[in-house]
C-alpha cells in the first residue's frame, strides 16, 4: 500500500474518495491506494459472495462485497473489507458506508497479509457489533475463524475436508466450496 504523502480530514477523504476511479482506505489522516487481486482471490471472494447472499436472502442481514467502505468512527478510519454483512439497523441509514457489522471477511494476500493480521485485526477489534473475523488463504484450503467470546477472541481454523461454521450469520459451509474453481497451482 502506497501512502498519498498529505493530510487529510475524513470529509476531505470522503469527498475525494468518491471522485476516485481507484479505491483508497483511509486512517487518522492518511489515505493509502488499495492494491488489485489475482484470480484465487477473486474466485474464493466470488464463491463466498454467492454462498452468503443466498443464505441471506429473505433476511434482515446484508452482505456487501469490497466495494461498500466500513467507518471505524472511534479509531477515524474508513477500511474496504473484502466481504462485511451487517444485520444493525443503523446501517440501513446510510448508503456509502457502514458502521455495525456482525461479520468482517478478508481473503489474504503477500501485500496485505501481515496488515489483515495486525492493525486491521486490532482496529476491528473495537467494533462492538463485530462477532467474527474470517482470513481466508488464497493459497491452500485454509480459513481462520476468529470469534468475539465477551471480551476475548477465541481462534478457530478450517481446513481440508472440513465445514466452516459462522455463528454470526447461521451457517456452516464445506470449505471446498469456498474454494471451488480455485487453482492452487497457479
Amino acid at each position: 500500500m502506497i501512502a498519498i504523502p498529505h493530510y487529510f480530514s475524513a470529509e476531505e477523504y470522503l469527498q475525494w474518495e468518491d471522485q476516485q476511479e481507484e479505491k483508497h482506505e483511509y486512517v487518522d489522516g492518511m489515505i493509502y491506494a488499495i492494491a488489485g487481486a489475482s484470480e484465487s482471490h477473486v474466485d474464493v471472494t466470488t464463491n463466498l459472495t454467492v454462498i452468503l447472499a443466498n443464505h441471506l436472502r429473505g433476511r434482515d442481514c446484508k452482505l456487501f462485497p469490497s466495494d461498500m467502505r466500513l467507518n471505524i468512527a472511534s479509531k477515524n478510519i474508513y477500511y474496504y473489507p473484502d466481504l462485511l454483512v451487517t444485520c444493525d439497523e443503523r446501517d440501513r441509514l446510510n448508503k456509502k458506508h457502514k458502521n455495525y457489522p456482525c461479520l468482517i471477511i478478508e481473503v489474504l494476500s503477500e501485500s496485505t497479509e501481515a496488515k489483515d493480521r495486525g492493525v486491521k485485526f486490532a482496529h476491528y477489534q473495537t467494533i462492538e457489533s463485530l462477532q467474527e473475523y474470517v482470513l481466508v488463504s488464497q493459497w491452500e484450503q485454509r480459513v481462520e475463524v476468529f470469534r468475539r467470546d465477551r471480551k476475548f477472541w477465541l481462534l478457530q481454523t478450517y481446513t481440508i475436508d472440513e465445514i466452516v461454521e459462522l455463528q454470526s450469520i447461521n451457517i456452516e459451509i464445506p470449505i471446498a466450496a469456498i474454494y471451488e474453481s480455485v487453482d492452487f497451482d497457479r
